[in-house]
């Protein structure tokens, strides 16, 4: 083409980088799973412009509880080990985990996947993913967006953020104004990272010189195991108990420290004896392998911990054995004490 000229071929969505015939592979890949996870208050059906959802009967004063996020660079994971069906899983646990600490239960979700360019197989695997949480919490997935965005993602590399609705009764909020001085802390043991601190964690694995097919240090499983584990669900260990329940504290970014400050009244000090549990074999080797200093461990990473329930000493037993009988290990941590809103943690893990 001579300077100056302009090049007149015809052009295509498809030439910009956007195709629409993929886009419609991954809709029909996922119609069947979207519609696995309808519940009695679905309406409509899939492929409209709104999803709509009917509110449950028997409510007095109901109030809807939303949330949204992601699974920040745990995708980075996933992409890098071609394995893409366990991060939606964690994306709808995590909002799950997040509604539930007020007390609510989930209603439907709705999920946003944004690629630089779009493969069906890899959108069915994520909403599989997607599909398989929401089963798990018995909510609905009623929609969601799948974008293609040359550009703005390089390919592989993709995006995934999940927003949820669930509800409870106004005079059944759980939160810091149920708290009380003498209130004992438990435990509910995570899965591992669940989807928080994957940049620190992904750092130390790449220093460490292993491969995602390689065995992770100390453990039977993999490395892609390990950091692919999904975040655990406390709904279905929690629900029977929620009326013994003052207060809970879902330990994701920013640790202990960084969420059990958010249910704590400005009188109260929450102490955590941080030698109660056993810290799981994979952050002591992050630890060990990274040179991290306890206090960045905790600020960076769960240790072990997914869930602090407040309850008082006789609710917090039968909690924990509701807890084990559902396979789920739990202990007494800490206490709440008189102070100004702060969180203590004593002793050293273990």
């Amino acid at each position: 083409m001579s300077a100056g000229k302009k090049d007149s071929t015809p052009l295509t969505y498809r030439d910009a980088g956007v195709d629409i015939d993929a886009s419609d592979d991954a809709k029909h890949r996922i119609t069947k799973l979207v519609e696995s996870t309808y519940t009695a208050g679905t309406r409509g059906a899939f492929g409209g412009f709104g999803g709509m959802f009917r509110m449950p009967e028997g409510g007095t004063k109901p109030l809807l509880v939303s949330s949204a996020d992601g699974v920040g660079t745990k995708i980075k994971v996933a992409i890098e080990a071609n394995r893409h069906d366990t991060v939606g899983h964690c994306l709808v646990n995590h909002c799950t985990n997040d509604i539930l600490v007020q007390g609510a239960e989930p209603l439907f979700f709705l999920d946003y996947v944004a690629f630089g360019a779009l493969v069906p197989k890899v959108v069915e695997a994520v909403v599989a993913g997607v599909a398989a949480g929401c089963r798990e919490n018995g909510c609905a997935l009623m929609g969601g967006e799948t974008a293609e965005m040359p550009g703005l993602y390089t390919p592989p590399d993709y995006d995934l953020a999940g927003f949820i609705v669930g509800y409870v009764e106004e005079d059944r909020v759980l939160g810091s104004a149920r708290v009380q001085d003498g209130d004992v802390l438990t435990g509910l043991a995570s899965t591992g990272l669940h989807t928080n601190g994957y940049s620190l964690a992904r750092k130390i694995v790449e220093r460490m010189g292993v491969g995602y097919d390689d065995t992770f240090p100390g453990s039977d499983q993999s490395v892609a195991d390990v950091l692919l584990a999904v975040h655990r669900s406390y709904l279905d260990v929690l629900r029977p108990v929620l009326n013994d329940v003052h207060a809970m504290a879902h330990i994701t970014g920013g640790g202990l420290p960084g969420n059990l400050n958010r249910v704590l009244p400005q009188t109260m000090d929450a102490v955590v004896d941080t030698g109660s549990w056993e810290t799981p074999n994979l952050f002591r080797v992050l630890a060990e392998e990274g040179g991290v200093e306890r206090d960045e461990m905790f600020r960076a990473f769960n240790m072990g911990v997914g869930m602090v329930v407040i309850s008082n000493t006789a609710a917090s037993s039968r909690i924990q054995q509701y807890a084990l009988a559902k396979g789920v290990p739990a202990w007494t941590m800490g206490e709440i004490v008189k102070g100004s809103g702060r969180v203590i943690l004593n002793g050293g893990s273990s």
